[in-house]
């Protein structure tokens, strides 16, 4: 029995590798002519999915509005893009036997059925989306299905509203709680009970690891009917920032130790719930 499941296993992952769509890449708000490495179309097991979105009216990156078109990139959501995500992939190879590409891939929820080809999705600066009514329901049904979904880097009470008013429409009837401390995803690889507050690239210049007062690290989820955890949320951190800058020495190596294992949990938890 168990030899029929892992053939069957592995003919799903071959499913999946064959519809994915093939990598892309669109210019960043930081990066541009990132450097591609050779094996950046590879066919793998996981891949850095992440999500394209429209950006709200509310927001900016160091004064930055977004005029353009988000489809193409120099939007909010392509905050330390590519960066972080091809640091946080060789880290996926280091510490895991997963087979990673070492490129990431913008994941649009318009684009038809494609975001079920990525178990594990990550997006960014969530405190400034603005979902479509369509994308919601896509992102939903993304979940329901299985999927993963990990946001980062939304800080104090006004950028929480902006983040909720989306995934309010994604879940309007399911509550987003603190993760327990008894909970799989924190175990699932490291022990993740001693987390604190991890920061953002200010802090290579002012030493600060917060972006507003009075705002603590939250670790917050939203869970299924089977209590498998479908969204995880790093409210008042910055983990993007922390593979972003984890092979910079004016960053504490104690930040980017722990952005990288939350993260291997999480995306280790997505491949085995």
């Amino acid at each position: 029995m168990r030899s029929r499941t892992l053939l069957f296993g592995f003919a799903a992952l071959a499913t999946l590798v064959a519809w994915q769509r093939p990598f892309r890449e669109y210019p960043g708000l930081e990066y541009n002519n990132f450097p591609l490495p050779p094996d950046y179309r590879e066919k793998t097991e996981w891949v850095f999915a992440r999500l394209m979105y429209p950006q709200g009216s509310g927001g900016g990156f160091r004064g930055f509005r977004n005029r353009g078109d988000w489809r193409e990139g120099n939007s909010m959501w392509t905050q330390d893009y590519p960066r972080a995500d091809r640091h946080f992939s060789g880290a996926i190879r280091r510490l895991t036997r997963l087979h990673v590409r070492s490129t990431e891939q913008p994941v649009n929820l318009d684009d038809g059925d494609d975001v079920y080809n990525w178990p594990w999705l990550y997006a960014v600066q969530t405190g400034q989306w603005r979902l479509t009514d369509a994308q919601a329901a896509r992102l939903r049904e993304y979940l329901l299905r299985g999927g993963f979904f990990m946001c980062d880097d939304f800080w104090g009470e006004a950028q929480w509203r902006v983040f909720m008013e989306s995934m309010q429409r994604v879940f309007p009837d399911r509550p987003v709680v603190n993760i327990p401390e008894s909970d799989p995803v924190l175990q699932t690889v490291y022990d993740l009970h001693d987390r604190y507050q991890v920061p953002g690239a200010r802090y290579l210049s002012t030493g600060v690891t917060y972006k507003c007062d009075a705002c603590p690290a939250y670790w917050r989820g939203i869970y299924d009917d089977k209590g498998r955890l479908m969204v995880a949320m790093s409210v008042n951190s910055d983990l993007g920032d922390s593979w972003e800058w984890a092979d910079d020495p004016r960053y504490d190596e104690k930040f980017s130790a722990l952005g990288i294992r939350i993260g291997v949990n999480y995306v280790v938890y997505a491949m085995t719930h």
